[in-house]
């Protein structure tokens, strides 16, 4: 039933999102994710079982630390409704098919580092590369239990393409590209080429159409200078995600052009 599907799978964003909290928080600063258990940024108190349900503590917390009283960042369930959202968006979208799973670490590897990206303008390899590990793991089994061997290899084909284009742009012009988003290329690549080839060109087009818009607007307000660095990466993002979520609409009008 696919709406006991769409249940799961947004129960299971919230606590991955409270997982990806900790990721956001602790990998620029090269902690590890795993140990301490989680505690609070301001007076590092461990936080308490009943204090770590997602959203439902923040709320009967009111945004504060119980120990301390400091308040306790809105990012906090901001991510967790998010990744909820994502999870149970794609269970919609999809169903109940084996390459779920693979959809569903794409969306939460694309939110942490999305966050970081705005906070921190950089893109850990850590959660690049491990990323790419669950997804293109998750994928080979996709394909194993289905036959669907030519659809990986595209797949592959189109994260190495977007590897060598993206690594041809930073090298062309380093300043307004950098490396983490060369890494973060194939991992794009591979997702949306598992989709099919429309959906890799739609999710570049779309992120750079994504990413003027944006520029030009805060260039109009004077929100950002020129010369002043922007995080590609949540445009490359959003990118993905609209093709994920959109695309099956959007490509209708070129479901006649058969480079799948």
């Amino acid at each position: 039933m696919l709406t006991l599907l769409i249940v799961g799978c947004a129960v299971l964003g919230l606590a991955v999102g409270s997982f990806l909290n900790v990721v956001i928080y602790r990998v620029p600063l090269h902690q590890s994710v795993v140990k301490p258990r989680s505690f609070c940024p301001s007076c590092h108190t461990p936080i308490r079982e009943r204090d770590n349900i997602p959203v439902l503590s923040w709320l009967l917390l009111k945004g504060k630390c119980r120990d301390c009283a400091n308040p306790i960042s809105k990012r906090y369930p901001l991510v967790e409704i998010l990744c909820a959202a994502l999870f149970g968006g794609a269970a919609a979208r999809v169903g109940y098919r084996w390459d779920l799973p693979a959809l569903l670490f794409f969306l939460a590897g694309l939110l942490a580092l999305s966050y970081i990206d705005v906070e921190k303008l950089i893109l850990p390899k850590r959660i690049v590369y491990a990323t790419l590990f669950l997804v293109s793991a998750s994928l080979v089994v996709a394909a194993g239990v289905n036959g669907q061997w030519h659809r990986l290899a595209v797949a592959t084909v189109c994260a190495v393409a977007w590897f060598v284009a993206f690594f041809l742009l930073n090298f062309a012009s380093p300043r307004y590209l950098g490396f983490g988003d060369v890494r973060l290329a194939p991992v794009l690549g591979l997702m949306l080429g598992w989709l099919g080839i429309r959906y890799v060109l739609l999710g570049f087009f779309s992120a750079n159409l994504i990413g003027a818009i944006i520029g030009v607007s805060l260039l109009a307000t004077k929100r950002i200078e020129r010369s002043q660095q922007i995080p590609y990466g949540v445009f490359l993002a959003l990118g993905a995600a609209l093709a994920i979520y959109a695309g099956p609409e959007l490509l209708i009008p070129f479901q006649t052009l058969h480079f799948k």
